[in-house]
């Protein structure tokens, strides 16, 4: 008998509670990068890299979408259990909520155990800016920061297209997520070629950007954060980042943001929020349990609402 859907995320998402990602196994988002940085290599170069991005994203996201689709289709008429096994895998690889908070927590942990400049280092694992000049409040901030930001594009946001379109709509978000990662960036390398994969990251997580932040102030009981939340979210660059970090600062009552270096280049970035206090481990624990909160909370209201519309568990 087959899994029905609601089935297939609570199996995924509990072998991303038990496993994470363990570095033995391969993963779908390494393969993601290898294919973009191939294509990136091929086509980002010459004349009008604007067209030739916008034609490697849509490449890249239809084929994930189609692949996975008949991929499923296919071993579904081979054997139905064998393409449960399958979309639950990939599923699971969609997920990132063990890694995120196992990352978290060794930035602090290995900040205060090795010192500066391990800590830095262990930062650039997870961020994009220049951890080289960062003190430890800025490696605090920074990483709480991630946690809120990628508890969107690593946890809700893969959710929220499983329940709308399936594995291949989850599959396709990863792609999405990983070409803005990859090259959607203002570099002098990027900023025409990854322009259109960067609009698309911020089209695909508008949505989930919000769900999120709301999420985090149902969990923590924090309702009269919602006002602050929107003001606060507007201020970032990204359309979609600054609202799950403006969430986490009001929680904490603490002030993130600020400017920082990018790729070699300074980016005045505003201050969301406005109590400058200092971050410590019991900050870094109410973000560990909003993170598992929040993702329980929206695996129950998604299965709930599939339920409800689709009349099958």
């Amino acid at each position: 008998m087959e899994l029905a859907p609601i089935y297939i995320v609570l199996t995924a998402f509990a072998l991303d509670t038990l496993l994470g990602d363990p570095r033995w196994l391969p993963h779908l988002i390494v393969l993601f990068g290898n294919i973009i940085s191939f294509g990136e290599r091929v086509l980002n170069t010459g004349r009008n890299p604007f067209m030739k991005g916008l034609v490697l994203v849509i490449l890249l996201t239809t084929s994930a979408y189609a692949l996975t689709y008949f991929l499923l289709a296919w071993l579904q008429a081979v054997h139905p259990i064998l393409a449960d096994i399958v979309a639950v895998v990939l599923l699971f690889y969609c997920l990132a909520n063990r890694t995120l908070i196992k990352e978290g927590r060794a930035v602090f942990d290995t900040l205060k155990k090795e010192g500066l400049e391990a800590g830095r280092k262990r930062l650039s694992w997870i961020v994009g800016r220049d951890t080289t000049k960062l003190n430890e409040q800025q490696i605090h901030s920074a990483t709480l920061e991630t946690l809120s930001e990628n508890l969107s594009d690593g946890v809700i946001a893969p959710l929220f297209y499983y329940f709308i379109l399936g594995v291949p709509g989850a599959v396709t978000y990863k792609m999405i997520n990983t070409l803005d990662s990859m090259i959607g960036y203002k570099s002098d390398r990027y900023v025409n070629f990854g322009k259109f994969a960067a609009k698309l990251d911020d089209v695909a997580n508008f949505i989930p950007a919000r769900i999120t932040a709301f999420l985090m102030l149902v969990v923590t009981g924090k309702w009269k954060g919602l006002r602050f939340v929107v003001r606060e979210g507007k201020k970032h660059a990204s359309p979609n980042a600054g609202y799950p970090e403006a969430a986490l600062a009001y929680i904490l009552d603490c002030q993130f943001g600020g400017p920082n270096e990018y790729h070699g280049k300074l980016v005045e970035k505003p201050y969301i929020g406005h109590t400058k206090k200092v971050l410590t481990d019991k900050d870094l624990g109410i973000a560990i349990y909003v993170n598992w909160a929040v993702s329980v909370l929206s695996i129950i209201l998604g299965c709930f609402v599939f339920y409800l519309t689709n009349g099958r568990v």
